[in-house]
């Protein structure tokens, strides 16, 4: 029956992206006239609508987004939140998903693709990779948005997991900017969606129940650049030991 499998995956892929395009359409207008405002404004108001998007259209695709440990997330206080990295569907999954006000880091280049590029340019910060200094303006664009009480949402692996394995070697820059700013790392560990967007097919999609769980933060009080290599192997293995001891790659 693996054909009828592969008929229907590619049935609801096309059925999941038109939607995407339709209620993409709905969301320009409004995204715009959010885009005028100054941040931290224009953070907090782009959320609220990514938010109200996603609630109705994570449903809409039978994907539910069931999040837990929201009670880590202390008033008052910003983040460095670091998660895994899957699948795509991990986007429209983690900024809409974390508690409060964040901004993410995108590649330069997702603010070129037509309509879609302008919620990376409202809610992100853009950087090209091939480029230092683009790279050192981002960390210091990053640090200021900490500053601004927005927290930081980064997939420390850089891209995509295509492994099989839990996790993929971390970048230190999460863990840098985190030391730097003296705030806490808050790992999020996001299961299931690679069965959704499964990684050796092409247009090709399931539906499936998405889960997004926080865990207890690790300060940095105290912490300089000399002990990067230890907090990122700390956050490491446990994110890994949580993927592992609850399902995820089952």
């Amino acid at each position: 029956m693996n054909w009828l499998r592969n008929i229907a995956g590619r049935v609801y892929a096309m059925y999941g992206l038109l939607l995407f395009i339709a209620t993409l359409l709905i969301m320009v207008i409004p995204m715009w006239i959010v885009s005028l405002f100054p941040d931290p404004r224009k953070t907090r108001y782009f959320l609220v609508l990514s938010r109200g998007w996603m609630r109705i259209y994570m449903p809409l695709v039978f994907c539910p987004v069931h999040r837990k440990g929201k009670e880590h997330f202390k008033k008052g206080q910003v983040y460095v939140v670091v998660c895994n990295h899957n699948s795509l569907m991990d986007v429209p999954v983690s900024t809409p998903g974390v508690p409060g006000v964040n901004k993410t880091l995108a590649k330069y280049e997702m603010s070129r693709i037509p309509l879609f590029g302008m919620m990376y340019r409202i809610g992100g910060i853009l950087v090209n990779r091939k480029d230092e200094a683009s790279r050192k303006h981002s960390f210091e664009l990053m640090k200021n948005a900490l500053q601004m009480g927005m927290h930081m949402v980064l997939f420390p692996e850089g891209t995509r997991n295509r492994t099989g394995k839990p996790l993929k070697d971390f970048y230190d820059g999460a863990f840098s900017l985190a030391i730097d700013a003296q705030v806490p790392v808050m790992p999020g560990v996001i299961f299931n969606t690679r069965k959704i967007l499964v990684p050796e097919k092409f247009f090709f999609a399931l539906p499936h129940r998405i889960d997004f769980h926080f865990l207890p933060p690790v300060d940095t009080k105290g912490l300089t650049r000399d002990d990067t290599q230890a907090l990122k192997s700390r956050i490491f293995q446990i994110m890994w030991d949580y993927y592992e001891q609850n399902g995820g790659m089952r």
